[in-house]
């Protein structure tokens, strides 16, 4: 719909429009055709006639139904233009029986005009509620198109949000490791500075896209573990023991170490029993497992960073992403993405 309120034409062929017109001009010569005394003019005539009139209103319905004043689609029927329509028949059908009388003035007009306006009124109907039928099933369409685009906008909006989510504590956390590193002259401050100037150039460069390879991911993970090492000097381990096959397979960027991050977040990490997180393959999944031992107060949060990769998996793949808990080891299972089986 434009904005000055006109729906686009209805789109009926030409061929459909003439063609039907004919089938029912000649339809309306089959009595006099089949008549015992065949007069070739008179069927002629009324087959002529009838088919002005059904070329006629086929384009003045299309005309008024594609008219809409308001703005607004319309689901019922518009019985003001539906009265429009069959007055104007009734005039038009008129004028061609006073036509069709002129040419066969043998014929009595009166039975004559009633015949054929019966006739308009029941051509007219037909084409009305046929041309209604069409209109709304092509609004109910639009309709439908826009929802799912909005839909889809919508869809991708949240899974750019999704994306584009970087925990501010990390940064915070991060920049008082490094000060504490810088004041007592700590030979790896410039390490430190590099893996985090690098691990915010994988936030950038990974954020344009929806799926990197693995081993770009385990890039991001080294990055970040290099600065939680920094902050918690060996108060967990990390294990990776993911074959070579699977490095190809694709992730949603930053899965893994949000993965990472969420052990650490929810887990007491500390020198005298190291938490352990190991990352490993089994099947058609990722697996990422630690040893549960929660901080005082964390309950059963899963974490905002699993729940973030949970809509991801959802949103690109339609495909779930297991959570195991026994009470002694927490596993994060994730499908494996084959890139020739990616859309």
């Amino acid at each position: 719909m434009n904005e000055t309120g006109i729906i686009r034409k209805i789109k009926i062929s030409p061929g459909i429009i003439w063609g039907s017109s004919v089938f029912i001009g000649l339809l309306s010569s089959v009595p006099q055709i089949a008549a015992l005394h065949f007069n070739p003019l008179e069927a002629a005539v009324n087959a002529g006639i009838t088919t002005a009139f059904a070329l006629v209103m086929w384009y003045f319905n299309i005309f008024i139904l594609t008219r809409q004043p308001d703005g607004k689609t319309r689901q019922t029927i518009s019985y003001s233009r539906l009265f429009k329509s069959l007055l104007f028949g009734m005039v038009v059908m008129f004028a061609l029986a006073w036509i069709q009388q002129l040419i066969l003035s043998h014929i009595n007009f009166g039975p004559v005009m009633l015949m054929v306006e019966v006739r308009g009124i029941l051509i007219n109907l037909v084409f009305y509620m046929f041309l209604h039928l069409v209109q709304q099933n092509y609004e109910n369409q639009t309709v439908n198109m826009e929802l799912e685009r909005m839909r889809s906008d919508n869809l991708g909006a949240q899974y750019e949000l999704l994306k584009q989510q970087v925990n501010p504590h990390f940064l915070f956390n991060s920049l008082n490791t490094l000060k504490s590193m810088v004041e007592t002259s700590d030979k790896d401050s410039v390490d430190f500075i590099l893996k985090l100037s690098n691990f915010y150039r994988f936030t950038l460069e990974s954020r344009k896209l929806d799926l990197i390879p693995v081993h770009e991911e385990m890039e991001i993970v080294k990055a970040y573990l290099f600065l939680q090492m920094a902050r918690f000097e060996g108060g967990f381990r990390f294990q990776n023991d993911l074959d070579e096959t699977v490095m190809d397979t694709l992730i949603p960027p930053f899965t893994l170490q949000l993965l990472v991050e969420n052990c650490i977040k929810h887990n007491v990490v500390s020198l005298d029993k190291p938490l352990e997180i190991r990352l490993y393959n089994e099947a058609d999944k990722i697996v990422m497992a630690n040893r549960i031992r929660l901080r005082s107060g964390e309950g059963n949060s899963l974490g905002v960073g699993l729940k973030n990769i949970q809509l991801r998996y959802d949103h690109l793949l339609s495909r779930q992403v297991e959570v195991l808990n026994d009470g002694n080891i927490f596993q994060i299972k994730l499908p494996v993405i084959y890139e020739h089986s990616h859309h």
